[in-house]
């Protein structure tokens, strides 16, 4: 029983300390008050008359007055010290808000990220969303889930294709649904990420040896987006933003990319036969090697491109400007031009083989436009004939192309 008794007069004691000392606080502050307003005063105005003689009267008014100005000097405090202490307490709370928040978005981060491992798709496809809706509303997240998103479209989409869902790489274009049909969950991630990269701070994005075949890319921006040797066969590139990007080496067979951005691009050795690059911004892109063959370049702006020992073979070039463009070694037989073709001085397209031919006049709406999902992409006249076996290794002929009646596009 000693040691409860022992401490419960301990607490005991310790209440009557400070309430002694709350007692003694306050009694100095009332010695304090009183001596502010009832002494402080008249020491204020005896100093200010210097020994003057003045009427009682007079005293106390000027004695009133200097309470007056103390009382809203102390009030004024007050004020002070009240506003200080609401904006302690405010900053308090917004930092707790804050810490409430971030833990709230790293929570959903993490169970986003969770749901791209699970088996339904409409699972994956929920994640997807929910990074793309925390990359929005937090910067600070939005470059590792770009990365999360790039890293999700190589793992699903590798190629040459490795899954068994996958169409093979020899499939033929036609025979191929769009993305969003065949791989919806890839679609989104592709969607989203080309909206993100417009507001992105790294300086490069890795979406090489992808399976984009048929893609929608519409509007989308891929600035300095890594694209080597993927596979875009088909792909909707209408007004996307490819400026910088890196395109060596990828296929962009029957591609459109009408009015896109390709300034600065690199298309070295790319494929881009039967592509549509109408009124596409070329400025300044290397296409060095590149097969451009039966591509539609019309009033294509290539300012500085460098088309060096590429092929643009059967192309068509109505109202090109090409007044800058490097064309050393390269292959233009059969190559549609206009009046409105802009050459390179001293650069005669007619000996390279060049065909001149009418304007086309205004181009269509892109709203007439076959949509996506039903366009075919016609056959290649430019598709070799396979050697015959009674000729040798040795031939330098030139090889025999197919000629169908389809129309470049």
């Amino acid at each position: 029983m000693g040691e409860p008794d022992r401490g419960r007069r301990a607490w005991h004691d310790g209440l009557l300390r400070r309430r002694v000392a709350a007692g003694l606080l306050a009694g100095a502050g009332l010695v304090i008050l009183g001596t502010v307003f009832v002494v402080l005063p008249g020491v204020v105005v005896d100093h200010d008359l210097a020994g003057a003689s003045v009427a009682a009267q007079d005293r106390l008014k000027a004695v009133n007055d200097v309470r007056t100005t103390l009382l809203q000097v102390v009030g004024g405090l007050v004020v002070l010290f009240g506003a200080y202490a609401t904006w302690r307490q405010l900053r308090v709370s917004q930092d707790g808000l804050r810490a409430t928040q971030e833990g709230y978005v790293t929570d959903r981060f993490s169970r986003a990220v969770d749901q791209l491992g699970s088996d339904k798709l409409d699972v994956r496809i929920g994640g997807l969303h929910a990074l793309w809706r925390i990359a929005e509303q937090s910067a600070r997240d939005r470059e590792a889930i770009i990365s999360i998103q790039a890293a999700y479209l190589r793992t699903h989409l590798p190629w040459p294709p490795a899954g068994p869902e996958s169409p093979a790489a020899d499939v033929p274009i036609n025979d191929i649904a769009p993305l969003e049909t065949r791989a919806a969950d890839a679609q989104v991630a592709l969607t989203a990420l080309g909206v993100l990269c417009q507001h992105r701070e790294q300086s490069w994005v890795n979406l090489s040896i992808t399976d984009l075949r048929r893609a929608d890319c519409d509007g989308l921006w891929f600035p300095e987006v890594n694209f080597d040797r993927a596979c875009m066969e088909a792909a909707g590139l209408y007004q996307a933003n490819l400026t910088q990007a890196s395109l060596v080496s990828v296929n962009l067979r029957h591609a459109d990319l009408t009015t896109a951005i390709l300034r600065r691009a690199r298309c070295i050795l790319a494929d881009l036969r039967a592509a549509k690059l109408v009124e596409t911004d070329l400025r300044d892109a290397d296409f060095t090697e590149t097969d451009l063959r039966e591509a539609n370049l019309r009033k294509a702006d290539a300012h500085g491109a460098v088309f060096h020992r590429a092929d643009l073979r059967m192309a068509d070039l109505r109202g090109t400007d090409l007044s800058t463009a490097n064309l050393v070694e390269a292959r233009l037989t059969g190559a549609l031009a206009s009046e409105h073709t802009r050459w390179p001085v001293d650069f005669d397209h007619t000996a390279a083989g060049v065909v001149d031919s009418d304007d086309p006049g205004p181009e269509p709406s892109p709203l007439l436009q076959p949509p996506g999902m039903t366009w075919q992409a016609p056959p290649l006249r430019s598709t070799p004939r396979p050697r015959r076996a009674d000729q040798d290794s040795g031939d330098r002929d030139p090889p025999d192309w197919h000629h169908s009646s389809s129309v470049a596009p």
